[in-house]
């Protein structure tokens, strides 16, 4: 992350409202990408299924939505759904855009790349309490390149950094950290 990253997320960031979540029961987060057929919802049903795997899904919601409706209402990509599959990873998800309610909603909204955080910081109400960062900081601190152009690798690589952050963003919400748990790294 570079200087102007830095200065750029760090109005962003804030502290959750610890007692609003203990008040919902359930940590809200939305995974967010351009068009909401590729990463996002690939985001999405990862952090779903990792969540579950925790024993944490009744701890947990995740939705996911897209900066621009370019694809409201159309299923994922084919492609996000054949990797899900692969995974056994259950996906089930109609593109839809972010709207003004998600950054009261959501306690936490995580941003695929660097353009999508920005358009999200331009829409973000003042007064909203929700924290706007990249998906990439809960791991390597990179963006999920688009993979819409490309082949199946891209969406492995998505799929793979998509579970790394899932994970990271569970061990830190949750403070538990499965893989020191489990013995894997």
């Amino acid at each position: 992350m570079n200087a102007a990253d830095t200065n750029f997320t760090a109005g962003l960031e804030g502290d959750v409202d610890q007692a609003a979540i203990s008040r919902d029961t359930k940590v809200k987060v939305l995974v967010v990408c351009l068009g909401n057929i590729c990463r996002s919802p690939l985001g999405e049903a990862v952090l779903k299924h990792a969540a579950s795997q925790r024993g944490r899904a009744e701890s947990i919601h995740v939705d996911s939505a897209g900066t621009a409706a370019y694809h409201v209402g159309e299923e994922p990509d084919v492609r996000t759904v054949q990797i899900c599959k692969e995974n056994k990873i259950p996906i089930n998800h109609l593109a839809r855009a972010v709207n003004k309610d998600d950054f009261f909603e959501f306690h936490y909204i995580l941003a695929a790349d660097r353009q999508n955080l920005s358009n999200l910081t331009r829409m973000k109400p003042k007064g909203a309490s929700s924290i706007v960062q990249l998906f990439g900081e809960y791991g390597d601190g990179r963006v999920i390149d688009d993979p819409y152009y490309g082949g199946m690798h891209g969406f492995q690589k998505a799929y793979d950094q998509c579970l790394s952050y899932s994970n990271g963003f569970l061990d830190d919400v949750f403070q538990e950290n499965m893989s020191k748990k489990t013995g894997q790294l």
